[in-house]
């Protein structure tokens, strides 16, 4: 825990950091969605994240149009719906949302995270105290329909490139305090997570290597790895090429130093390029494509034979799904 002097505001603000760790190093890939999202905020990490989100709907004072409005006995059947097609997702979080603002009340899901809903589709309904789930029901649509938008949106992707060996992951361009939450929903649209955060696996990017010839690059990446495996466990050691020359700079390294080529910005062509310089130096590392990755160009993309394709729009960008509570009051 620490503490940081607000500038011009007075005070102290204290932060608590996450915990830097995921169950060692394990193929996230192989967890199911319910298994990932444990392995991502175990513990109480999700009820504490519940916590703070309905902190800034309820404040102190709670739902104060309701309390005055609403007796405290009476009871709702409501339901949560898609009014678009989509990929439902954070059914698990609501449930949480519902644990805690709404003692008592019983949630049952029509659909799973990671499966398809119908415009219209119900996703999950709910009875219980009226007061409770008026006071969880924006919180739980704001949940819902940002990891269902992010869902949806990687299944777009996925299904563009179906048929390739490439699959589309997504990047730490995240919403601050949602990462784990947002690559989940990723996972849950058909996509794959890359490194979690700065401390899951090394990723060695232009500006830890700025002035070093891909010669004197490759073998600062090589010292660096070492050491870095030494030290704790790690997914994966990967580097970013800006060029074909730093490419064959990291393909020419021992085997097991690196184990996947991020190809920055490169256009399909020299994408295709990349893929047959490794293929013929026969080194087992994984490439990757990154840079301006759309669903207009993914598939090109794909067709060059990389077998993963970073896309940070998949979080920074995706469009929250239309989702909406209905109440049948009692």
């Amino acid at each position: 825990m620490m503490r940081v002097k607000m500038l011009g505001m007075g005070g102290f603000y204290t932060i608590h950091p996450m915990p830097s760790a995921l169950p060692p190093p394990e193929d996230l890939a192989a967890l199911t969605p319910e298994a990932l999202l444990a392995a991502l905020l175990p513990g109480r990490q999700l009820e504490q994240l519940v916590e703070r989100a309905l902190a800034e709907d309820l404040g102190e004072a709670g739902d104060v149009t309701a309390t005055a409005m609403i007796a405290p006995e009476r009871r709702v059947a409501a339901v949560v719906r898609a009014r678009e097609e989509g990929i439902a997702c954070g059914l698990a979080v609501a449930a949480e949302v519902l644990r805690q603002s709404a003692p008592g009340a019983r949630m049952s899901a029509h659909v799973r995270d990671g499966e398809r809903v119908a415009a219209g589709g119900t996703m999950l309904s709910v009875e219980g105290p009226l007061r409770g789930v008026l006071a969880a029901e924006r919180t739980l649509l704001n949940f819902v329909g940002r990891l269902s938008g992010i869902a949806t949106l990687t299944a777009r992707y996925a299904e563009a490139i179906r048929g390739t060996r490439a699959q589309v992951c997504d990047t730490r361009k995240t919403t601050p305090g949602l990462r784990m939450l947002e690559k989940w929903a990723v996972r849950c649209g058909g996509g794959t997570n890359h490194r979690i955060g700065l401390f899951d696996a090394m990723l060695v990017k232009d500006n830890h290597v700025a002035g070093l010839t891909p010669r004197e690059m490759a073998a600062a990446v090589a010292r660096a790895a070492e050491g870095a495996r030494a030290a704790q466990p790690l997914r994966f050691v990967e580097v970013e090429c800006d060029s074909l020359d730093q490419l064959q700079a990291i393909l020419d390294l021992p085997r097991g130093t690196v184990d996947m080529a991020l190809l920055d910005n490169m256009p399909p062509s020299m994408l295709a390029d990349a893929v047959r310089m490794r293929d013929t130096a026969g080194v087992p590392i994984l490439l990757e494509a990154s840079g301006s990755v759309s669903l207009a160009t993914v598939a090109a993309v794909a067709a060059t034979g990389v077998e993963r394709i970073s896309v940070g729009a998949l979080t920074h960008s995706a469009p929250s799904l239309d989702v909406g509570l209905d109440i049948d009051a009692a």
